[in-house]
């Protein structure tokens, strides 16, 4: 067995572990506040006159409250639903999340960064002409994107596509190597083992030399994957780190806020962008759901520099003096033959813009001859499957490709809730056999597609801050529609006759969620 380099000993396994766990400790103490919170209603309910028919009546305002509330459809009719059943429990809780207790000075924050450096990179007006002749509507989804944020297209920028996760970690590795300036990296999941022993070799041999490197995780890898002081230990080897959002024993909505996003870029020159986490299984060095099917792209070229100020804009948001102009990078070697155009995009849950809905539906509702998509959920809002069915009913080739060994039951169940409706309109729905499907791809026509971190789940289209990398006439789609082909031929088709038997073939691996999925956070 290769020796694994680590900075943290390994997680002691075990029932004993977990009770003395930092994550057991949270949970009982958000449980202790909740049980608090309970017992207090319950004192004023006795003690103060009339404190019930109050109640009711403040129900009673926050439905007229919902009606009139924006939040999207799905979301009204759920909150109905909780305070049918909960009624005056749950209309302060609705009361609650709403507040947004917790999360106002992080949103307060990073929309300013975000309004400061709009303009950091202008949009080639050559391109808009070019794209605006075209007349493939793509002009309009660029006008959008840079009218909600900074995401310019470009046209000198080489793309490559990965469908595997051995194949990017292969790549990565080789442009970790080869930097000299600087290395940015944001990972939803970080956890130590070979993948992220290889990159961290890597990482503390560039610190040692003068080069910059910075990495950032989600919070929740705290009591799940790493030790809540690993930031520290990064530090101690020169690197600089952060952890978005740490778990605290504080009850609070902004832990719904999760950053989903997957992103690596050296010196400005290369980055690397899409489903890909920094654990074994993303790379099938460790089975955990059967084969896991992961994608990815790298960009070389200027749209480099999207991903760095994206990077940037969630790094500073607690810098005291944020700094952007020194990284973004103008002198980017162009590829010698790039072809078509290419637009990194992110999505913001502190805004009330949904990019990345609007991106996955701008594609559906252009296509003409095919969409093809592979997504681990398929957890959907009305608008979002309308225009889905839409696409099919209309002479569309829509082809969705799901997990076989889901990673979650309840997942999985929210997904086949939607089976009988799709079908009905002509969509083909497929379960990868082998294993689980980790991918967020969007195929279309030969000319469109979107490789990222987007699921098609309230959680990722609602809650995460989220990126993608767009993709029209790119030489490398055609990769992606093979790809496509290739693992299609490695599933079951979902038809009336499996819905109605309940599962096309129950899957017997699928265990329960891991302590990283906790809270819902879909990787």
């Amino acid at each position: 067995m290769e020796e694994v380099y680590r900075l943290a000993p390994p997680r002691k396994k075990g029932l004993l572990s977990l009770v003395f766990s930092r994550f057991t400790v949270i949970v009982l103490l958000l449980i202790l506040q909740i049980l608090l919170y309970v017992f207090v209603y319950g004192w004023l309910d006795r003690v103060v006159p009339f404190f019930s028919a109050f109640l009711i009546a403040f129900t009673v305002v926050m439905i007229f409250y919902l009606f009139n509330n924006s939040m999207d459809y799905s979301a009204k009719l759920t909150w109905m639903l909780v305070i049918a059943v909960f009624q005056v429990a749950g209309a302060i809780f609705l009361l609650f999340t709403q507040a947004n207790l917790g999360y106002r000075t992080l949103a307060k924050r990073e929309n300013s960064l975000i309004r400061h450096t709009k303009s950091a990179i202008p949009q080639s007006q050559e391109v808009a002409d070019a794209l605006e002749k075209d007349g493939s509507g793509t002009d309009d989804l660029v006008r959008y994107l840079n009218r909600s944020g900074c995401f310019p297209a470009y046209n000198n920028t080489e793309v490559t596509y990965f469908p595997l996760g051995e194949d990017k970690f292969e790549a990565m590795l080789k442009a970790l190597a080869a930097a000299k300036k600087f290395i940015f990296m944001e990972y939803f999941i970080l956890e130590e083992g070979y993948m992220w022993g290889k990159i961290l070799e890597i990482l503390v041999a560039k610190a040692a030399q003068g080069v910059e490197v910075r990495v950032m995780y989600d919070g929740m890898c705290e009591i799940s994957t790493i030790p809540p002081d690993y930031f520290k230990l990064l530090e101690e080897k020169g690197i600089k780190a952060k952890a978005f959002s740490p778990i605290k024993p504080i009850v609070s909505s902004h832990y719904n806020y999760r950053d989903h996003r997957k992103i690596m870029i050296v010196d400005g020159e290369v980055a690397f962008n899409g489903g890909v986490n920094l654990a074994d299984e993303y790379i099938n060095r460790k089975e955990r759901f059967g084969h896991w099917k992961d994608t990815a792209v790298m960009l070389q070229g200027s749209a480099v520099k999207s991903f760095t100020l994206m990077f940037l804009q969630m790094w500073n948001i607690d810098e005291k003096e944020p700094q952007f102009d020194k990284w973004l990078v103008d002198d980017i070697t162009s590829p010698q033959h790039p072809s078509g155009y290419v637009i990194p995009y992110s999505d913001n849950p502190l805004d009330s813009k949904k990019i990345g809905s609007a991106v996955y539906m701008d594609i559906i509702n252009r296509a003409t001859d095919y969409v093809h998509i592979m997504t681990p959920y398929l957890i959907l809002d009305g608008e979002l499957e309308g225009t889905i069915k839409y696409a099919a009913e209309r002479g569309v080739d829509v082809k969705l490709i799901l997990p076989g060994i889901p990673d979650k039951k309840t997942a999985y169940a929210l997904a086949k809730s939607h089976y009988k409706s799709l079908v009905s309109s002509g969509v083909e729905i497929f379960e990868y056999t082998p294993g689980f499907v980790h991918a967020k791809v969007f195929v279309s026509d030969d000319c469109k597609a979107t490789v990222g971190t987007i699921n098609l789940d309230y959680r990722s289209l609602y809650h995460h801050f989220e990126c993608a990398t767009y993709m029209y006439k790119t030489a490398c789609i055609s990769d992606i529609e093979k790809d496509f082909q290739d693992t299609l031929s490695k599933c079951r088709r979902v038809t009336f006759k499996t819905i109605k038997a309940g599962s096309p073939s129950k899957p017997s691996r699928t265990r329960s969620c891991p302590t990283r999925s906790w809270a819902l956070c879909l990787s």
